[in-house]
């Protein structure tokens, strides 16, 4: 069964707004309002209206009569939807080989075969929220075994991400409102006159007479929420996608014929993306069942390729998770990211100098799901946490290097732990110290190597002072601790001891 993610924007209007006009202050109150005729409405309400009991819907007239400074802009329909467009194809590149848009304020994906490259559901659901938030856009998501489904729980709940366990999809959505059953409001309204509610209440209601006097529709939206009927996706492309497709007179199913035409759909990328001197990061093998069912495969490349026996290796690798169910009536293969890719001329030389290219290798592990594949790299930064990133493990070198007049632990510890010492201020090491329990006495110290604050990351690292030491207690072991402070002025520190490494 596909797994299918709802993500929903509850302010994206206002949020477009804020973006295109960063001199609105954060703190404004703001609200889009819509009219038909002489009648003037809020559609959309950002959050600082909300907390003032501003809501969708409300007179505009009223709004404005019962908040002061209210910032009131008029609604841009295209303008919302090319914003959302903009997101969903965003989306496409780097989560899910099928999304699509889902007006006003949403964007639907099959994560199946996908989510894996992001370490599974859970991260995946919040890196996507995070990295939302991060471009000034809350966003809620939720994943579950149907669309319908989805989307009702993303509008419905208050946590930024969820996750519905496979086939449990009746249990989450017995409780929510009619509302998240996507029915015209009409019909929205003549239900709750008759007394409905939850959708749970409307499922176990016998449906001739609702079907008599509604007609299909609330059928239809059921059967779709509690995955009774197929709700097909259709995934959004844009005209600089490269795509080819094979669609079949006969649907397929056996591996081997699936694994036949995969090639040669492969041979025919790889011809396209020569002609516009591309290479591929991440290519999508799109199954259209006979079923009007969508399956979705992405493999993915540490750098850009068109190696056409290479990406055959790669989907070739993965086609045993494809469910062909009655059959298999079309094969689309899309380069969903793409980088240009020169040919270079192999030049002939008497003496041939030997190349390690990593990049075939962590192909392999990364569309295995080992999704966390980096190398570490220097930074110019004098305090140690700083002093390290991750980057592509086939990133170019930066020509940065770790300093090497002071040693340098080959752990670093992700937070400074604190510890309790006993030393003479302010520049002789510990006699002992206390982590984690456990008391060590000091034998040998070399220090302190003082590291003075960045105050151009932070005004308040001015006058931050940090002074290490590395010391090797009775049993041998080395560590790197240091007193945060210069030992004398307080403005420098807290004067407070931490462990920062271990050495080997």
């Amino acid at each position: 069964m596909p797994r299918v993610v709802s993500v929903f924007f509850p302010t994206l209007a206002t949020d477009r707004i804020r973006r295109a006009d960063p001199s609105i202050p954060a703190e404004t109150p703001l609200v889009v309002v819509a009219r038909s005729g002489p009648k003037r409405w809020l559609s959309a309400v950002d959050r600082n209206a909300a907390r003032l009991g501003l809501h969708v819907g409300m007179a505009a007239a009223k709004a404005q009569a019962l908040v002061q400074g209210l910032q009131m802009v008029d609604g841009d329909l295209a303008a919302d939807l090319v914003t959302l467009k903009r997101l969903t194809l965003w989306a496409l590149s780097q989560y899910s080989p099928v999304v699509a848009m889902d007006p006003p304020d949403g964007i639907v994906m099959v994560t199946e075969g996908a989510d894996h490259l992001q370490g599974g559901e859970e991260l995946m659901l919040s890196g996507l929220v995070n990295r939302f938030r991060a471009r000034g856009l809350p966003a809620r998501a939720v994943v579950a075994d149907t669309w319908g489904a989805a989307f009702g729980l993303a509008r419905s709940t208050t946590a930024e991400t969820r996750v519905i366990p496979t086939g449990k999809t009746a249990d989450a959505v017995a409780r929510l409102p009619i509302s998240s059953l996507r029915l015209s409001l009409e019909t929205i309204t003549s239900l709750r006159t008759l007394g409905f509610k939850t959708v749970g209440e409307l499922a176990a209601t016998p449906r001739a007479p609702l079907t008599l006097r509604f007609g299909q529709e609330i059928a239809r939206r059921l059967d779709q929420m509690f995955g009774r009927v197929a709700e097909p996706i259709e995934p959004i492309r844009c005209s600089e996608i490269i795509e080819v497709h094979r669609a079949f007179a006969e649907p397929i199913g056996a591996a081997e014929t699936i694994a036949k035409y995969v090639s040669r759909l492969v041979v025919k990328l790889c011809r396209e993306l020569q002609t516009n001197g591309l290479g591929v990061r991440r290519a999508d093998l799109i199954v259209h069942r006979v079923d009007n069912t969508i399956q979705a495969l992405r493999a993915g490349t540490a750098k850009p390729v068109r190696d056409v026996v290479w990406l055959t290796k790669l989907l070739h690798d993965r086609i045993e998770k494809i469910d062909p169910g009655f059959g298999i009536e079309k094969l689309s293969l899309a380069a969903t990211m793409v980088e240009p890719l020169d040919d270079k001329q192999i030049v002939s030389s008497l003496v041939t100098e030997a190349t390690v290219d990593v990049g075939a290798f962590v192909d392999v592990l990364g569309n295995r799901g080992t999704y966390r594949i980096y190398r570490i790299a220097p930074v110019a930064s004098d305090v140690p946490e700083r002093s390290i990133k991750r980057i592509s493990p086939i990133a170019a070198e930066t020509g940065q290097t770790w300093p090497t007049v002071w040693p340098r632990p080959v752990r670093l510890m992700d937070h400074p732990e604190l510890i309790e010492v006993m030393a003479l201020l302010p520049d002789h090491p510990p006699v002992w110290f206390t982590w984690r329990g456990k008391r060590r006495r000091v034998k040998r110290a070399d220090g302190p190597e003082r590291i003075f604050g960045e105050w151009w990351q932070r005004t308040s690292e001015w006058a931050a002072v940090r002074d290490y030491f590395a010391v090797e207690d009775e049993n041998g072991e080395r560590y790197w601790i240091y007193r945060s402070g210069d030992g004398v002025d307080t403005e420098t520190g807290s004067h407070r001891w931490f462990i920062h490494g271990t050495f080997a």
